[in-house]
């Protein structure tokens, strides 16, 4: 570890070798599973020749074939993986319990019910299945937010209400595909089970540029939210002002989680599990934010490789590899939990 400090700009700060090596190693890690999974398919296509067809150049056919129907795909993959593992180290940084993610406390179901409400009754109003997300996770967050207060919204509150919230957004999801028609079910239950088949440059645009603004906002929030770590007695002493930073925390991964769930729908487990392995493999004391989105990105570009060459002749829904893969990762963190007298 070392420290840095710079006169113009005025800006210190703090390096740590393990963390810049562990994110280097992610970012190529994903890059080359993004573009194995540009690679394969009905036409297979060398490694090389898809990083000449990104560059567009090369064969026209394979360009075309690379950049107009295999890359939304994995862009939506790539993108979805960051916002989920940023959402997920945001949410345990803040309340700190590694059980808070997106997934055990509403989010995603809170976002899920909006976007099926939209398919199955038509109710989207002209918008599209970005804006019912964030429209439906955001409901929920406001909801959770709410209902945990008293003098304050405490992370533990947090968790207690947004998992009684996530079920009730889970019986509502569930009543409004059986109510729908064959197709319009078939449409929602495709959607909710996370996947990345048919993305389009539709799904690519309104998630990019939710990354572009939510992104920074994150890593802005890092050092306040390592205040909050301390315990909001300690924080409030070192000059934060808990409640609304914990709302502009809770607002960012909302908007985070919303536009993922809204492109390629609720991927299972990838916002709880994601940071508590960065965390592990950067040995910090807070899921590390950018290193999170890194690793979210390896396990939904990963998964989505191992969901369509797994079962031959099929490609499975990406929730369904990453749900089989997280459920050890839930019990491992249940388990531990209690170990450490945390856990109920």
């Amino acid at each position: 570890m070392s420290t840095f400090r710079l006169t113009v700009p005025p800006v210190s700060g703090i390096i740590r070798p393990r963390l810049v090596t562990l994110g280097a190693v992610l970012a190529v890690t994903a890059f080359l599973l993004f573009c194995w999974g540009l690679s394969i398919g009905d036409y297979p296509i060398a490694l090389a020749d898809v990083v000449r067809a990104l560059a567009g150049s090369g064969d026209p056919g394979t360009v075309l074939v690379v950049q107009e129907l295999r890359l939304p795909r994995a862009l939506v993959g790539l993108l979805a993986g960051v916002a989920f593992g940023i959402s997920g180290a945001l949410f345990q940084t803040m309340t700190r319990n590694p059980l808070a993610s997106p997934d055990m406390i509403g989010l995603t179901q809170g976002a899920g019910t909006a976007v099926v409400a939209g398919i199955v009754l038509g109710w989207d109003g002209g918008l599209g299945t970005q804006a019912l997300g964030l429209l439906g996770a955001l409901t929920t967050a406001l909801v959770v937010y709410a209902l945990a207060w008293r003098r304050g919204a405490t992370g533990y509150r947090i968790i207690l209400v947004g998992i009684g919230v996530a079920w009730i957004c889970t019986s509502a999801t569930d009543y409004l595909v059986a109510k729908g028609g064959r197709f319009q079910a078939q449409a929602a239950l495709g959607w909710l089970v996370g996947n990345l088949n048919g993305r389009t440059w539709g799904q690519v645009g309104p998630l990019a540029i939710a990354l572009a603004v939510l992104l920074p906002t994150a890593l802005l929030l890092g050092r306040l939210l390592r205040t909050l770590q301390l315990g909001d007695d300690v924080a409030t002493g070192l000059g934060t002002r808990v409640q609304p930073v914990r709302l502009a925390v809770l607002l960012t991964g909302v908007g985070l989680v919303a536009f993922a769930t809204a492109s390629a729908g609720p991927v299972a487990f990838v916002a709880l599990a994601a940071p508590q392995i960065t965390q592990r493999l950067a040995r910090t004391a807070w899921p590390p934010t950018l290193a999170s989105g890194l690793t979210g990105a390896v396990i939904v570009l990963g998964g989505d490789l191992l969901a369509r060459t797994l079962v031959t002749g099929t490609e499975l829904p990406v929730g369904i590899v990453t749900g089989v893969l997280g459920a050890p990762i839930l019990l491992w963190l249940l388990a531990r939990a209690n170990r450490a007298g945390s856990g109920g």
